[in-house]
């Protein structure tokens, strides 16, 4: 099982302090944050592809990148890729050249984004999101698997004879998940695939994503990929932990009820039936084990923390203390999952 966090390149003013961090500032803090998780013992960093206000994240493969030139072991991913809106080109030539610069150490995470005002900005339609999704993972697939490739589609022009470059490192490209929250669709195209199936539970239950989840594993295995239980399944919540949880409620309060989670109800209710943990650090190892049994064995969780206005120095205390006392129980309790 591989464990991660996830960043979404937002610049919020912190709820308490009210101090906003510069554009340039929040830069050099995610690239802190990112070399942090790799000494603390986590296997995955991502970040999420944005360009509406408040995130700066719009070049993900650039901060990869330069994140790949100060880290060594860790695994750099996008917690979103939007499919809908990037050339499959652009995509399948971006990746390949930082799987060069990290010596393989990258994957991505491909799903339509948060925002609808963001398609017309890209020269589409919101309406076309879904078969946007699946014509342009089409095209990117055959990118990576043909040097030579001919294609005509509805929502971009013809290719001809074109070999995307650079081409993926050892003729392996990029793994690739499919996030979702609410789209079949989504999880029919990671099934045909074999690709990898990435729930991001922040805002609903465990239960609502449960049945995404079985529809997902059940096709895996109608597509001849291996069992329902080999299927590829990903996670994703939030985390406030401080070393008990009286702590970590009081001061993770101002900024839940600063931040979007806040219309989904009160804080301790959002707490009991989400992906967000506001706690201590056994009550995070509960939500992962509690994650599982739901989902069935999975095989990657991130966690997301740098959000929202949170102090960097807060973050890396959290890092710390989650690398220390929350990693190595949850690798003893899940030993025996897949890998």
């Amino acid at each position: 099982m591989e464990f991660g966090l996830f960043g979404v390149g937002d610049v919020t003013t912190d709820a308490v302090s009210g101090r906003t961090s510069t554009e340039n500032e929040r830069f050099k803090s995610i690239t802190r944050i990112a070399r942090h998780a790799e000494e603390a013992g986590f296997d995955v960093f991502a970040l999420g592809e944005h360009h509406n206000k408040p995130f700066i994240s719009s070049s993900t493969p650039t901060v990869l990148g330069y994140i790949a030139a100060r880290t060594e072991r860790i695994v750099l991913s996008t917690s979103v890729t939007l499919i809908t809106t990037n050339d499959p080109v652009r995509i399948a030539e971006d990746f390949a050249t930082l799987q060069h610069l990290a010596d393989g150490r990258v994957d991505l995470m491909l799903g339509r984004g948060n925002t609808a005002e963001v398609y017309p900005w890209f020269g589409k339609r919101v309406e076309d999101g879904i078969p946007l999704a699946i014509e342009n993972y089409g095209l990117l697939r055959r990118l990576w698997d043909e040097k030579v490739v001919d294609w005509s589609g509805r929502f971009r022009t013809p290719l001809h004879g074109f070999t995307a470059t650079p081409r993926p490192l050892n003729g392996t490209p990029p793994f690739v998940w499919h996030g979702s929250i609410r789209s079949p669709e989504i999880a029919q195209q990671a099934a045909r695939y074999g690709d990898g199936f990435f729930v991001n539970n922040l805002f609903m239950s465990l239960q609502y994503f449960a049945r995404y989840v079985e529809y997902y594993r059940s096709l895996y295995a109608e597509s001849g990929h291996g069992s329902p239980e080999e299927a590829i399944v990903g996670a994703g919540g939030a985390f406030f932990v401080r070393p008990n949880s009286q702590e970590a409620v009081r001061e993770y309060r101002p900024y839940f009820y600063a931040g979007p989670q806040a219309g989904s109800g009160t804080l301790e209710e959002v707490n009991e039936r989400t992906g967000l943990t506001v706690g201590s650090p056994a009550q995070v190892v509960e939500k992962v084990l509690a994650t599982r049994d739901a989902f069935g064995p999975y095989r990657r969780q991130l966690f997301g923390l740098d959000w929202g206005g949170i102090p960097e120095t807060t973050i890396h205390q959290m890092i710390d203390l989650v690398g220390q006392e929350v990693l190595p129980v949850l690798r003893r309790e899940l030993a025996t999952e897949p890998v």
